[in-house]
Order: structure tokens, then sequence, then C-alpha cells
């Protein structure tokens, strides 16, 4: 089982923010993350990619606590695409995606050999980048230089993947192009997919289960068929909804706020 969470407890003061949260995750499950603003989502992110530190609990990766294994070891099993990323001036985009190789590499060198090149080459190829690779990344359009630290992300070959808010600032167009070629990678490659998602409509559409986050708890989960119904999202988000089953699976339409 890839990922554990067992009684996670944790936040940025003596005050925890997450409370007590467990939840098993499953070789090529994709988990959304959804929940209003304040709920916890990012903070229960920032402990599962070891960014902060539990209060209580544990998080294992492989049936290992994460947070007491050296960091590159954990890197090469577990990759994070933040919400925000910091682009140093003038490095290209087959520079940027190099760095997920570091995990695998000895402290003593620098140069990539043929096969971490190789795995460079094949990040830039799944998340078609191939004619930007020499390309600055601060030249890039928002959803092109999402999809260059995908494939830094990639390039560590992790088994799972965290994204806090991928879709963030980018238009619906190329929200649908990041969350398919997610998809795609989720199924071919049975990697598991940890994602939070402000769209409920989108994490319906392509998570096989939701967590549902209230006031730093797990408020529900499950798939979502299970989740997703007018009471929970009254009693989580204080709106009123309609759930409708589409071509795409069941999307909510929020009718008025409470």
């Amino acid at each position: 089982m890839p990922l554990e969470i067992q009684n996670l407890t944790g936040g940025y003061t003596a005050k925890p923010i997450v409370k007590d949260v467990n939840l098993n995750l499953q070789a090529g499950e994709w988990l959304s993350l959804v929940g209003a603003n304040g709920s916890g989502k990012s903070t229960f992110l920032k402990l599962l990619s070891r960014i902060l530190s539990p209060q209580n609990g544990a998080v294992l990766l492989d049936g290992k606590v994460i947070h007491t294994q050296p960091a590159n070891l954990v890197a090469q099993q577990l990759a994070l695409l933040p919400q925000q990323q910091t682009v140093p001036t003038g490095i290209t985009v087959r520079q940027l995606v190099s760095l997920g190789r570091t995990p695998h590499q000895p402290w003593w060198q620098w140069e990539l050999s043929k096969e971490d090149a190789d795995k460079v080459d094949i990040a830039i190829q799944k998340t078609n980048l191939q004619s930007y690779k020499e390309r600055p990344v601060e030249n890039l359009s928002g959803g092109e230089r999402q999809r260059a630290f995908l494939a830094l992300a990639l390039a560590q070959e992790p088994k799972v993947l965290l994204l806090d808010e991928p879709t963030t600032y980018l238009d619906i167009n190329y929200q649908l192009q990041l969350l398919e070629l997610l998809k795609e990678l989720n199924q071919q490659q049975n990697l598991t997919i940890v994602t939070v998602l402000h769209e409920l409509n989108l994490a319906a559409r392509y998570s096989n289960r939701i967590a549902l986050f209230k006031q730093g708890s797990l408020w529900g989960y499950g798939t979502p068929k299970e989740v997703l119904n007018p009471t929970a999202i009254t009693e989580v988000f204080n709106v009123e909804a309609l759930i409708i089953d589409t071509p795409v699976g069941l999307q909510v339409c929020a009718i008025s706020s409470l």
C-alpha cells in the first residue's frame, strides 16, 4: 500500500490545523482533497510531503514512516508539485527537469549519467515539451510552465505524486489538458495521485476517491458517488446544490449560498 495515514495531526503552531486523519491509498489510486478555504487541505498535503512534521500520528510510504527516512530516499518514491513555484532566471526546461534526477544521484555527481539523461528526455516527452526543452522556463505560458514542473516531478520516477491546486491560474482548456495528462499517467504507469482541488466537478470527474475536509477533520471519504451528495455539500461548503449525472460522471450544480 503506497500511503498509509495514521491519526495524522499537525499544523504550523502548537495548535493543530489537521486533526486525527486516517486513510489509506492503494497503488494507482487518484485521491482528491476538497473542502472550503481554510479547511486544512494544503496543510494535510504538506504533512504528506514532509514539508511539515506531524505533531501526532504518522505517514507511511510502503510501510516506512517518511519523517524518519532520509529526504533523498523519500524523494525517490514521492514527488510534490506545489501550488507556487520559484523559477530561477535563465534556467531552461531541460535544466529544470534534470533537477528531478538529484535524489537518485550521489552527492559528488554533478553531470547526468546517460541513464539519468534518458529519464529526463522521457519525462519531457511524456509532458509534450520536446519543442520547449531549450526555452527558458520564465518565458513559458502558465500551462506550459505547469507541465515543465510536472516533468520535473516525473523525472524523480515517483510512485506517489502530490499536487497542490494544479489547475489554479489555468484557463479551462489548460485545466483539462493537465488533468487528462495526469489521468493518462495514472492509468498507464499505475501512478498514485493526490490532488488538492477547489473545483468539485473536476475532482468528481477525475478522482477514484474524494476526501472531504471540514475544519481540519476528515468529514467524508469515498467514491464521488458516495461522498458528493446534497447533504455533504451543504455541511462542508454551506451551499445548496443539486447533483447531476452526466456523461463525464457526477457534477455538482450550486444553487444558492446558505
